[in-house]
């Protein structure tokens, strides 16, 4: 069920409507005003240029924290392919130790 929610962005009251909760609505409203108010309190820009400004470093933000994601994936992985390799070596050793234990 959509959720719908009244945020100010610079001044302006934008409503949000979507499946997410209200809070996180609020959540985000925020975030982009406080990144657009930043733009504008440090450079001589109109709101439309502050507006593509601040969805640019946004989108940025989001491709490196995706690139960061993916990365600790693959790290993951390789810890996880290296922790499966060493529980297989250390079955083998136990059925070697088994074998020799049962020679005697």
């Amino acid at each position: 069920m959509a959720n719908r929610v009244t945020v100010s962005i610079c001044g302006e009251d934008y409503t949000f409507v979507a499946d997410e909760s209200a809070s996180y609505m609020q959540k985000v409203g925020s975030y982009v005003n406080t990144k657009m108010e930043e733009l504008l309190g440090s450079a001589k820009v109109g709101r439309t240029d502050a507006a593509v400004l601040t969805a640019a470093n946004i989108a940025d933000e989001l491709f490196k924290e995706r690139e960061a994601g993916e990365g600790l994936r693959r790290q993951l992985k390789q810890y996880l392919d290296e922790a499966n390799r060493a529980k297989a070596e250390a079955s083998e050793l136990k059925r070697e130790i088994f074998k020799l234990q049962n020679r005697k």
